[in-house]
């Protein structure tokens, strides 16, 4: 596949896109080609963005053409692969099976956008919640999602088109 200029190419040194270099950060384990829940690492190959959240309260919401959500209070990503909701959004106080919180104090999630990995029809323990996010710091590695500078990621999104593909490689 050749890369369209509004591609994201994302290798371990850094993200490419509409012809602007960012620095990024990907999962702990690395980059890879068999997906496991739980490897820390972040899974090769051509990714969409199906949408988001973030954080009305903290005036986050990015300038896009992507359908955002304000994040809840019950919001919850399920990642454990016993749980028949495995890889999807739920909104609950009280799950009882292994889930990521959406709201959350550190800013990580004040804009957090679902790529299409492992979604919406997931395979158990192929991945789940490999989202793209605000870095904790930069180059800290994630848990397998791509994360970026809050500013870079805003950028990224004013630009992002209904054709953008991520291609991690």
């Amino acid at each position: 596949m050749i890369p369209r200029r509004d591609n994201m190419v994302v290798t371990r040194w850094g993200a490419r896109f509409m012809g602007r270099r960012f620095p990024v950060s990907i999962g702990r384990g690395g980059m890879t080609d068999d997906k496991r829940e739980g490897d820390m690492a972040t899974p090769r190959g051509v990714w969409r963005i199906m949408g988001g959240y973030y954080r009305a309260d903290r005036r986050t919401h990015p300038d896009t053409a992507l359908r955002l959500h304000p994040i809840g209070l019950r919001d919850i990503w399920s990642d454990d692969p016993n749980d028949p909701a495995y890889n999807h959004p739920l909104r609950a106080t009280n799950h009882p099976f292994s889930h990521e919180r959406l709201r959350m104090a550190p800013r990580l999630y004040d804009v957090v956008l679902v790529s299409d990995w492992n979604w919406p029809d997931a395979q158990p323990g192929k991945g789940s919640a490999i989202f793209i996010h605000h870095w904790r710091k930069p180059r800290h590695p994630t848990a397998g999602c791509l994360a970026f500078a809050p500013k870079d990621l805003l950028w990224i999104l004013s630009h992002w088109t209904s054709h953008s593909r991520i291609i991690v490689r």
